[in-house]
């Protein structure tokens, strides 16, 4: 009988005192459910990532790992963002289990989706992506918002799964070589669809947030939209190129246009168009400048190699010092 894989759920948590009690064993559900179906190995792990709280998420993912074996937790150094989370906790899997399916703490994304994710993997895919059915659920700004993201990103070059987000299963095998990306800057949701490997996709329901606030406002959903698209394409300076060669040869044109008027003695002087042209021209030297100074700034960080993330503590690695103190006390 051929052995049944091992998963881990790469759960990232960022002050979920309120939900993770409620959301927890929703996952420790589900992960006894798909062993007890024969599909994954018992020595499946739901494995919490403490993104720097500043709550009690991490004592409570403590307290959890001491009550059941299936939890398990590593805590950041310091707060680093959700994608910085999400990536530690599949290079701390990659080489503990068979598969890896990473999932928001909040409750949101259908848990139970889980259990076609393991299907499609059982069936041959090796990343399965979760994406949203609709967004009933989400306000007309936020929806009109988010699908314009998507739409914008892979116009502008960077491959994107439309309405997916960091629900994924990725297999072992993916991660392995995903591990050779090691750009500082990352895009999780960008970046695996450049990895390649046979994948299918999943369609769910997106719930309310059970409990807590979330994370991702409007600020923040700009700067991770503005980030995987300067992370995953070149086509901005494209476009900052083009738009400066159409202004210069605009210009050009002006120029030889006010000469001619000039050596026909009708040119009329006016501060108008004037203003004008220097508004416009100098807001897209800004924007341009704007643009330019990001990717450069990018290659800056890039240069200077720094972790992507520091893991400080390991709940199984507490629990291998309390044996240790209990077998030998002195």
């Amino acid at each position: 009988m051929e052995a049944r894989p091992v998963l881990w759920i790469v759960i990232p948590c960022y002050n979920e005192e309120k939900v993770l009690p409620m959301t927890a064993p929703m996952f420790l559900e589900e992960i006894c459910s798909l062993r007890d179906q024969g599909k994954i190995s018992d020595s499946s792990r739901v494995l919490f990532v403490n993104d720097g709280s500043r709550d009690r998420t991490w004592q409570i993912i403590q307290d959890l790992s001491k009550q059941d074996v299936h939890y398990i937790g590593i805590s950041q150094s310091r707060n680093r963002g959700h994608q910085n989370a999400v990536l530690a906790g599949l290079m701390e899997a990659k080489d503990r289990c068979d598969i890896t399916i990473s999932i928001d703490c909040d409750g949101q994304d259908d848990i139970h989706a889980m259990d076609q994710m393991v299907d499609a993997y059982l069936e041959g895919s090796e990343v399965v992506y979760g994406v949203r059915s609709k967004r009933t659920t989400d306000t007309w700004f936020k929806r009109f918002t988010a699908e314009s993201f998507y739409k914008l990103m892979n116009t502008l070059g960077a491959e994107v799964i439309f309405n997916h987000a960091d629900y994924r299963l990725v297999s072992s095998l993916v991660l392995q070589h995903f591990a050779d990306y090691e750009e500082v800057n990352i895009f999780l949701r960008g970046l695996f669809p450049l990895v390649g490997f046979k994948s299918t996709r999943v369609y769910y329901e997106r719930a309310e947030r059970l409990a807590g606030e979330s994370h991702y406002p409007l600020k923040k959903m700009l700067a991770l939209a503005f980030n995987g698209i300067t992370s995953l394409s070149v086509k901005p300076l494209s476009i900052v190129t083009g738009v400066g060669i159409f202004f210069s040869l605009a210009g050009l044109a002006a120029a030889v246009w006010a000469i001619v008027e000039a050596i026909r003695g009708q040119s009329v002087a006016g501060w108008a168009s004037t203003v004008c042209l220097i508004c416009i021209i100098g807001g897209i030297q800004l924007i341009s400048t704007g643009i330019i100074g990001q990717y450069v700034g990018k290659t800056y960080l890039e240069s200077k190699r720094r972790p992507r993330y520091i893991i400080s503590e390991r709940t199984w690695e507490e629990s291998k010092r309390h044996w240790l103190e209990e077998k030998d006390p002195s």
